[in-house]
């Protein structure tokens, strides 16, 4: 017979508790950057004093204006190298600044020469690399004697060093220049309306060329067909004249469509109140429509407005399972707040991308400034509410 055991509480008590490691992965992390703050700060400075002194000292000849701007252009690089250290051992979260338009593109060599002379990066950089030259020596020492003498205390000291480190970083590295981050948004921003633009062309020639360009294909061949047999049988011609009757007016019905789909007319005639109420009539759910402007915005603004409406009214007809949906349009400061709503299933989520859908409008509206928020619990119905800048009409 075997007796049971069992482990008292004063026993789990004696154990003693489990091995963890004496140093995290975050304190390695500024251990290491502390320690490769040495041989950085030795090439940055190296650096920075041979190109100011040689593009200084050069500066009454041709040569030396040139050789200081391609200096303040290798600091660039230094401070690219030293914000992918920071992210990397102090997971800090850094922007790379604008860079400067090469000679093709800023106009000219001139040009280039005094946009890369008047660089505040270039300058920062510089200035990051002078003045560290003394800490990099001091945190390298206290470092080093830290891992064999004061290891106990070793995660507060790098803490503590590493906070002045990441407070450099932001002042001399960081794109602090409200232009630069600007910038660097309208770029991203661009290249957002360029695939959207590319991707209505596509959609376009593909509406084009499936729907209305075969149907009068096919009419062509049908009212050839009909002039052959009007002498032979003019009651077939009659039938075939008929039926290509029919066919234009389907394909006059489509090239409507599509006119509407790129700008409809009565957008352009009667503003959003008139235009989100058509829309409103197609839906398969009943729509409150509820347009509270005294004044037109830009007519950018307006069709942004309107497709946005349109295709979140399209999303309603197609996955809500809705019984009643709302529209909701005014003007708060400079803003335009849009705000559809609908009763259905809810689930819907900002997903996906390359211009469609949900993702698709929300790059839209964030390439001209705009929010775009989706909120769709499960079975509490959705909220999509957008904003865009307001702009007066005709500016």
């Amino acid at each position: 017979m075997t007796a049971n055991t069992r482990t008292t509480p004063a026993a789990d008590e004696d154990r003693p508790p489990p091995v963890r490691p004496a140093l995290g992965r975050e304190t390695w992390g500024e251990v290491a950057h502390l320690l490769l703050n040495l041989p950085t700060t030795i090439v940055g400075f190296v650096y920075t004093v041979f190109m100011v002194s040689m593009g200084g000292g050069l500066a009454v000849t041709a040569m030396g204006l040139p050789l200081l701007a391609c200096g303040l252009i290798g600091s660039r690089w230094l401070g690219r190298t030293e914000r992918a250290r920071a992210r990397a051992l102090l997971g800090m979260r850094v922007d790379e600044p604008t860079p400067i338009p090469g000679p093709k593109r800023s106009g000219g060599f001139f040009p280039w020469l005094w946009s890369s002379l008047k660089d505040p990066v270039g300058w920062r950089t510089s200035l990051y690399g002078l003045i560290r030259l003394p800490w990099g020596v001091l945190t390298f020492t206290i470092t080093l004697v830290g891992l064999f003498v004061l290891w106990p205390v070793l995660p507060y000291l790098t803490r503590a060093m590493t906070q002045l480190d990441r407070a450099m970083v932001r002042g001399l590295l960081s794109p602090v220049d409200e232009l630069e981050r600007r910038i660097a948004e309208l770029e991203s921003d661009r290249g957002v309306v360029v695939d959207t633009a590319a991707a209505d062309l596509r959609r376009i020639e593909r509406d084009l060329h499936d729907g209305a360009q075969a149907r009068l294909v096919a009419l062509a061949m049908g009212l050839g067909l009909a002039k052959e047999k009007l002498l032979e049988d003019p009651q077939a011609a009659a039938a075939m004249v008929d039926e290509a009757h029919g066919e234009v007016k389907i394909a006059l019905q489509e090239l409507r469509d599509l006119a509407r789909g790129i700008h409809p007319a009565v957008l352009t005639d009667r503003g959003l109140d008139a235009a989100l109420s058509s829309v409103a009539s197609r839906c398969l759910v009943p729509v409150k429509v509820d347009v509270d402007l005294a004044e037109r915005p830009a007519e950018a603004i307006e069709g942004i407005a309107y497709f946005t409406v349109s295709e979140l009214l399209q999303n309603v007809s197609k996955h809500a399972r809705a019984r009643l949906a709302s529209v909701e349009v005014w003007r708060a400061g400079n803003r335009l707040l849009i705000r559809v709503s609908d009763d259905g299933i809810g689930g819907a989520e900002i997903s996906g991308g390359g211009g469609t859908g949900m993702a698709g409008l929300a790059e839209r509206l964030g390439a001209v400034d705009g929010v775009f928020v989706v909120e769709s619990p499960q079975g509490g119905g959705t909220v999509v509410t957008a904003e865009l800048p307001w702009r007066p009409r005709g500016v």
